[in-house]
């Protein structure tokens, strides 16, 4: 009993990152229960879970895109698209806040499900597809696009620049593409498109998770999350320090990166946003 506690506790007092992975969890373990094959080793999944690339099937079963999201054929397809997951979230959160995390997260990968069944429809194939890479792209380009030379520490490899390990990741699908997987491949990149595109939009005064601001999460007795962590403050607040040129400057630099700590990024002006963009350049 204790353990079921222990989970809920754990589900309750994380953000939104922790509430995914225990979504996407515990979806599996479902699917294993109903829907796993132990006699052929395989899943046999339903068409009202998973996504099909049939306009019929999705005029019938339009909430499939968003299920299939959550569904996965196996464990290491999971363990996969939770560490890459886990490891996007940490930039993606560095940037923005949980609600944009979530409506990226949601929109990226119904836009990247409806390429699909629009593509395999008019090539006359029906075939599913799972997973929640689609939106993990997502997340990992509007982070990239929104800051291309964010700096990575990768053991054994150094530091190298954020760009750079989307790129690679970006290439092995485009070279992928006609060999294994076209259906996923073609849910990455368009999920991979809609991230690229959020940015573009929201550089230009037109944020589109604005429309869901209304979506809560349950509070917890713990101090809320920022989109900066204290380690995030610490290292701008090094970088920016050294391109302020006046004391003026750095007490300007001082105040809204402890505004940021306090209050989000999103809690910033346009002005000191801008402020902040032109220093860092």
């Amino acid at each position: 009993m204790n353990i079921f506690q222990d989970l809920k506790n754990q589900y309750s007092n994380n953000g939104i990152v922790q509430k995914l992975i225990f979504w996407n969890i515990g979806v599996f373990v479902l699917t294993i229960i109903f829907f796993y094959n132990f006699k052929s080793g395989s899943f046999s999944f339903p068409n009202w879970l998973v996504l099909y690339s049939s306009l019929s099937d999705l005029a019938t079963t339009p909430w499939t895109l968003v299920s299939y999201m959550f569904v996965h054929s196996g464990p290491i397809h999971l363990l996969f698209n939770l560490l890459m997951l886990h490891f996007v979230s940490r930039f993606f959160l560095t940037f923005f806040t949980e609600k944009q995390y979530l409506v990226v997260y949601l929109l990226g990968g119904i836009f990247g499900g409806l390429i699909f069944v629009f593509i395999y429809h008019f090539l006359g194939i029906r075939t599913p597809v799972v997973g929640a890479s689609g939106s993990i792209m997502t997340l990992l380009v509007a982070a990239t696009a929104y800051s291309p030379y964010y700096i990575l520490q990768i053991p054994l490899i150094g530091r190298i620049k954020l760009w750079h390990v989307t790129a690679l990741i970006l290439t092995i699908d485009v070279l992928q593409l006609l060999l294994v997987n076209t259906g996923g491949h073609i849910v990455h990149l368009s999920g991979a498109f809609f991230g690229f595109l959020y940015v573009f939009l929201l550089k230009r005064g037109t944020d589109l998770a604005k429309p869901f601001s209304n979506l809560s999460f349950k509070k917890s007795t713990k101090k809320k999350k920022t989109p900066f962590s204290k380690v995030h403050v610490n290292k701008a607040s090094s970088n920016l320090s050294k391109a302020a040129k006046t004391d003026v400057e750095q007490k300007r630099v001082d105040d809204i990166l402890d505004k940021i700590s306090k209050s989000g990024y999103d809690s910033l002006s346009k002005e000191e946003k801008e402020f902040l963009f032109k220093l860092g350049k």
